[in-house]
C-alpha cells in the first residue's frame, strides 16, 4: 500500500504526518524549521490529520477522530492503548503506566515502548512522567513535552 506524507508547521516545530489512504501511521517532529511537503495530492485522512492537529495546537480540540495505525508487539500496543486512557491535561507516571497494563515490574520497557511511539500528540506519550513528577524521557525534546502539558493545561482551564 502507498504511504504519503505531509508536513505542517506548529508552535513547537514542523511535525510530518505518514499515512495511507486510509490510515495515519506517524506523527513525527523533525528538527527543522521550514516545510518541505506541501499538502498536494495526499489523501483526505492526512489533510484531516493536520487540520485536527492545527485545531488541537489552536486549543479548540481535546480529542481526534481520524483513523491511525501502529504496528507493535502486544505488549507495545497494550502500553499505546493505556496511553491514551490518560485523560486531556493530566499525567501518569511510567509506574502508573506499567500498572495499567497489569505488568506493574516492566516500567523500563514501558518507557522505552513510549519512546517508540509514531502518533506524537495523539497518541499522548508527552503525558507520562516520572515518578517524582518530573518531566523526564520524550522523543521530541522536553522542552516540548513541557509545551504540551502547559498548552493542554491552559486550554482545559480555559473550558471550565
Amino acid at each position: 500500500m502507498e504511504t504519503y506524507k505531509l508536513e505542517m508547521k506548529t508552535p513547537i516545530g514542523v511535525i510530518e504526518i505518514v499515512g495511507t489512504d486510509e490510515v495515519i501511521q506517524s506523527i513525527l517532529f523533525v528538527e527543522r524549521d521550514e516545510v518541505y511537503l506541501p499538502d498536494q495530492d495526499v489523501p483526505g485522512v492526512l489533510r484531516q490529520c493536520r487540520d485536527e492537529l492545527d485545531a488541537y495546537f489552536r486549543g479548540e480540540r481535546m480529542t481526534f477522530t481520524f483513523p491511525t495505525e501502529q504496528i507493535g508487539t502486544t505488549f507495545q500496543l497494550e502500553v499505546w492503548g493505556a496511553l491514551q486512557t490518560i485523560p486531556y491535561a493530566e499525567t501518569a507516571s511510567y509506574r502508573e503506566l506499567a500498572e495499567r497494563v497489569q505488568r506493574p515490574t516492566a516500567v523500563r520497557a514501558v518507557g522505552a515502548t513510549n519512546g517508540r511511539n509514531q502518533l506524537s500528540i495523539v497518541v499522548p506519550c508527552h503525558r507520562v512522567i516520572g515518578s517524582s513528577g518530573k518531566l523526564i524521557g520524550y522523543a521530541g525534546g522536553l522542552w516540548r513535552k513541557e509545551w504540551l502539558l502547559h498548552h493542554e493545561k491552559q486550554v482545559a482551564h480555559s473550558t471550565q
